[in-house]
């Protein structure tokens, strides 16, 4: 009997449009759907009109949960992982399951679908070339801390969710580690009340000290400025040139490129090459 495969799919965030014809496909097709909440998935399989057994999989039960699934697979049929709201196993507790199946060589496919983070960063405004997501920061004031201190000198933009009950403690702890940068604090991405707010740090913990949080928050913070190159000695430019000399490079040339490079003069470095 052939193995079965295990479909990741991702799920509208806010607005039921953004679900893919693929993915409805997907949930059509499988023998059985593993759900972080299971009454969330059945709003989601009765607006569309499917109706298939649910399997509850979570952060409390995702270890022996996890391998009756991978019983299942195994045993031939098809299941399809979803979370809330999202792309599973995105900072949720599917990572596991994904990590079990490829250990027991069942085979893994993805529908992708709307996922928080990316959609944040793109809104943003800050820069998206290189970015780091970092997901709910820890309870744990000890592991919070850590975790806070370790971004100090982050220089890619970095990407946090929050719920709005913690999102000023959030903030102000990020004020503490990292100082008053530009952040974007996104929520309730697309849902009726879609917001923005591009600010600093300091300003919005001003805001929300007069004013509730309300919605899912995504947190997008500006990194650190990247440290400058010490500039080069005469020292070190002296044994650049010396090295160029031992590739074959006069010695006018071999002090000519160490000086470009080093941003001194030709004449320093060619005077210290022939002494």
């Amino acid at each position: 009997m052939a193995i079965g495969t295990l479909t990741l799919v991702g799920t509208p965030i806010g607005n039921l449009s953004d679900f893919s014809p693929r993915a409805l496909d997907a949930l059509r097709a499988c023998d059985f759907i593993a759900a972080e909440d299971t009454r969330v998935t059945l709003k989601l399989l009765n607006h569309f009109g499917i109706s298939k057994p649910l399997v509850s999989y979570f952060e409390h039960n995702k270890r022996e949960r996890g391998e009756v699934i991978c019983a299942r697979l195994l045993a031939g049929e098809n299941a399809v992982l979803v979370t809330d709201a999202g792309m599973p196993a995105i900072s949720d507790p599917g990572e596991q399951l994904v990590a079990q199946c490829h250990e027991q060589g069942i085979p893994v496919g993805v529908v992708p679908g709307p996922t928080a983070m990316a959609t944040a960063l793109a809104v943003a405004g800050l820069p998206t070339g290189r970015f780091t997501f970092e997901g709910f920061l820890s309870m744990n004031k000890r592991s919070r801390r850590e975790h806070l201190d370790s971004l100090r000198g982050e220089v890619r933009t970095m990407v946090f969710y929050e719920a709005p009950h913690k999102l000023l403690s959030t903030l102000q702890d990020l004020f503490d580690a990292l100082g008053d940068r530009r952040v974007a604090l996104v929520r309730e991405l697309t849902k009726i009340h879609e917001e923005v707010v591009t600010t600093t740090l300091g300003q919005a913990i001003t805001r929300y000290t007069q004013e509730a949080p309300r919605g899912e928050f995504v947190l997008v913070v500006e990194g650190a400025v990247p440290p400058e190159d010490e500039p080069m000695t005469v020292e070190q430019a002296e044994a650049l040139a010396r090295e160029y000399l031992a590739q074959g490079l006069s010695a006018s040339e071999a002090a000519k490129k160490a000086a470009a490079e080093a941003g001194l003069k030709k004449g320093d470095i060619y005077r210290r090459i022939i002494e």
